[in-house]
């Protein structure tokens, strides 16, 4: 497998990053076990979670990924094979929100139980907190490593200058600088990385796992009009993608997995893999079936051509 330096923190990554956001919620125990066990059996090692999911869930009250991430590193005794990512600064209720120093620091120890281990290995902040100053995060996040709870951290969510401004703040003594950034990419939706903000993460070194890398399911061509809507919890918000844009990407798509004997989310992936400077997308998997299709990305290498297709395709109107 294809390892790669996630910027300068230290950790190397697989191609592939397993989302966790359904685990606990539309993955039950069960079945989150078996994606995470085959996701690790099929030479994968990273993981990303946060603690406030999935609080959205009627019922839920957030840490229910993490709990969830933990038990299962404790029955299997997967914890060194693993790179463990997970956020912090999400409304969590009773439990705050913000990155103010206390915040970040209550909410590693919090997410370090859920997870039943010693060390986070990568500690993202996860939305920009403007009542905050970035040095205060930065303060905070430097302690946390400094403590050896945490190994290197990273920006969610960020605008180019937004993450310019924090690398800076980074710079000086007794603060972490981020290393790892996490931005919402993918082939439909574009113009949130591409331009000053990809040409800052490429400048700057920094490793780039985004996430929605299948927008939301779209890009695995399950949706492909309004009747498709009730195949999944996440149905109903594919409407903003059926327009004539988003029927283009599809059909491009079809055309370079046909070529490659490969699925359209493979496809997908595979574009992102691709693209100088990102390091890994991030997916996720309800079942062994969706993790073995969205693991087989790593295999396919698409020639120029095809990414020209699918650049033109996805290109931002």
């Amino acid at each position: 497998m294809d390892m790669r330096a996630l910027g300068s923190s230290g950790l190397t990554i697989a191609p592939l990053v397993l989302g966790g956001n359904v685990f606990g919620w539309t993955a039950d125990e069960a079945a989150s076990f078996a994606v995470l066990d085959a996701f690790l059996d099929a030479g994968f090692n990273a993981i990303d979670t946060a603690d406030v999911y999935s609080r959205w869930a009627p019922g839920h009250s957030g840490g229910e990924s993490e709990t969830v991430i933990g038990k299962w590193m404790k029955a299997r005794g997967t914890r060194d094979r693993v790179v463990l990512i997970t956020k912090v600064g999400q409304d969590m209720g009773a439990g705050g929100k913000g990155l103010g120093r206390a915040h970040i620091l209550a909410g590693a120890e919090a997410s370090l139980k859920r997870l039943q281990t010693d060390r986070i290995d990568l500690y993202f902040s996860h939305f920009p907190d403007p009542a905050t100053p970035i040095e205060e995060t930065l303060e905070a996040h430097r302690a946390l490593v400094d403590s050896g709870k945490v190994r290197a951290v990273g920006g969610s969510n960020y605008d180019a200058a937004g993450l310019e401004a924090a690398l800076k703040a980074g710079e000086a003594a007794g603060r972490a600088r981020y290393s790892v950034v996490q931005p919402h990419y993918n082939l439909y939706e574009r113009g949130l990385y591409e331009g000053a903000f990809e040409d800052l993460c490429v400048r700057e070194g920094l490793g780039v796992i985004p996430y929605f890398a299948l927008a939301s399911g779209f890009l695995t061509g399950k949706y492909r009009s309004e009747a498709d809507f009730g195949k999944s919890p996440r149905g109903g918000g594919m409407k903003r993608f059926l327009n004539p844009r988003g029927l283009a990407i599809l059909a491009a798509l079809d055309a370079v997995a046909d070529r490659h004997g490969a699925t359209p989310a493979q496809v997908a992936l595979a574009w992102l893999m691709a693209r100088p400077g990102v390091t890994a997308p991030i997916a996720s998997a309800t079942s062994v079936g969706q993790m073995r299709d969205i693991a087989g990305a790593a295999a396919v290498k698409l020639a120029p051509g095809d990414i020209a297709a699918l650049d033109a395709a996805g290109a931002p109107v």
